[in-house]
């Protein structure tokens, strides 16, 4: 039997079928694409820090935070280097966020006359950040981590050592031991010595920072500069010496980030805001100690410190 041979399209007909034809390939295709740009991965948030412990620890915890309160992924850019390292890859946006100290901003980078109040220096660090660089402090953690004038605890004793300015008596005969950032820095050694009239035997020396305890129980060094949360402080026979002028300004911890990365990602503030207040001086301490004198991974001290918190 024979197929019955097709009727042929009459013209009208045949526009109207190429028209219908036309319009479902077109909508094919703008389903298609939608579907491509709503695949496009979203760009990862990047958090960078400084080198040495507390730094990756605050880190972390910004980046856990980030991961468990939003849908937003985070690459980890760690141990960059100093604060003039960091801010230059936040101001050029080769990364979104670190977490930075209030005083040093205020003296290093912003080069403003020293203030003890913590709530000025604060609201002015955060006004010059908006204006000069697009940038945003968010809330504060909680904790100062000031420079620390440290001793070894015998010395403290047998000389009666309780300020910066009892010590200035006996800095001719000594050596200092300090990280390379303060040598340099507005804030750090230079200022120092010309307020107290430090003097010492030889130039100071500049070394890592994780080798200055080493140095200082080792007696290759007799006076170091560390940082108030360091962890080894509750566990060598340290002492502190008291800043009795005043020198130093107050550093509150807290995030910076790029104004167009909040902006763009509008969950990351909500994020970051549920971090202020939540540590404190002690517990900075303690988490600093957990990695530098237990060896405990950071990873896994933040996991535990964000379960404590309710984080």
């Amino acid at each position: 039997m024979n197929p019955k041979p097709m009727k042929p399209i009459k013209p009208k007909s045949f526009k109207r079928f190429s028209i219908c034809l036309l319009e479902i390939c077109l909508a094919g295709l703008g389903l298609t694409g939608c579907a491509q740009f709503s695949q496009q991965p979203i760009k990862p948030i990047v958090i960078g820090s400084k080198n040495f412990t507390e730094q990756l620890i605050l880190a972390e915890l910004m980046a856990q935070t980030i991961e468990a309160k939003t849908d937003l992924k985070v690459e980890r850019r760690f141990n960059l280097g100093g604060t003039f390292v960091c801010h230059q890859g936040l101001v050029s946006g080769q990364i979104d966020l670190y977490p930075e100290y209030t005083g040093t901003a205020y003296s290093a980078i912003l080069k403003q006359p020293i203030a003890k109040d913590a709530k000025q220096v604060y609201e002015r660090t955060q006004q010059i950040y908006r204006q000069r660089f697009s940038l945003e402090w968010t809330e504060p953690f909680g904790f100062e981590n000031t420079f620390a004038i440290v001793v070894r605890g015998e010395d403290a004793r047998r000389l009666n050592l309780k300020t910066l300015s009892d010590a200035a008596q006996h800095t001719p005969q000594w050596r200092a031991g300090f990280g390379y950032e303060f040598v340099e820095r507005a804030d750090g050694f230079p200022g120092l010595a010309k307020t107290y009239g430090l003097k010492f035997a030889e130039a100071p020396r500049t070394m890592d920072l994780g080798l200055i305890y080493r140095a200082l129980t080792a007696k290759q060094v007799d006076l170091v500069a560390g940082n108030s949360t360091d962890g080894v402080l509750s566990r060598l026979d340290l002492a502190i010496l008291k800043d009795d002028k005043q020198y130093f300004p107050p550093y509150q911890a807290a995030p910076i980030v790029r104004q167009a990365t909040l902006k763009k990602y509008p969950t990351l503030r909500q994020a970051l805001r549920s971090l202020g207040s939540k540590i404190s001086e002690t517990e900075m301490q303690m988490l600093n100690d957990q990695v530098d004198s237990q060896q405990q991974d950071i990873t896994k001290v933040v996991q535990d410190f964000r379960r404590t918190k309710a984080l």
